[in-house]
């Protein structure tokens, strides 16, 4: 299984801002990197009236649509829950997550003074690390928004293990 690390943060925080930023980072130095957005107002990507969905309206528990060099899989599942996700992620790398500040996977959180008051996870346990455009009075480590090189070289060194993995082998 993949190391996991989950960046958090209230909503409009950046959280999506600083994955794209850090996805082309981590490419570059030769990782796998999977991502699982926890999306908890729900999402519908099989729509009405396609073959995807009749198929799961006439009872597939699992679905994949295939196209070259894509895939996407609508799989009936157990829940929400992290743990249940990350096999789907064993050929990666690193698994990044958005959201799941409930779990306990490693968080990064993200905060910006303008959008809100207080960081969201400032008492949790398994916050790692601070990504802010303001000076926080924290005990872990803090970045920047703009310091993607540091950021990143934080997450290779804290959150995988080992070298990384080639694609043949």
């Amino acid at each position: 299984m993949p190391p996991v690390i989950s960046i958090v943060g209230k909503s409009e925080s950046g959280k999506t801002t600083l994955i794209e930023k850090l996805i082309p980072e981590l490419k570059r130095r030769g990782y796998r990197i999977g991502i699982v957005k926890h999306a908890h107002h729900g999402f519908d990507m099989d729509r009405k009236g396609k073959d995807s969905y009749r198929h799961r309206q006439a009872g597939a528990d699992t679905v994949m649509i295939a196209s070259p060099g894509q895939i996407a899989m609508i799989k009936e599942g157990p829940g929400e829950r992290l743990d249940d996700l990350i096999p789907f992620f064993n050929d990666m790398d690193l698994l990044i997550t958005e959201g799941f500040k409930r779990d306990r996977a490693p968080k990064i959180e993200v905060f910006r003074a303008e959008r809100h008051q207080h960081p969201a996870c400032l008492e949790d346990d398994t916050l790692m690390a601070m990504v802010s455009d303001t000076p926080l009075d924290v005990t872990v480590p803090q970045f920047a928004t703009t310091d993607i090189q540091a950021i990143t070289e934080f997450i290779v060194a804290r959150c995988i293990p080992s070298p990384c993995k080639t694609k043949s082998g």
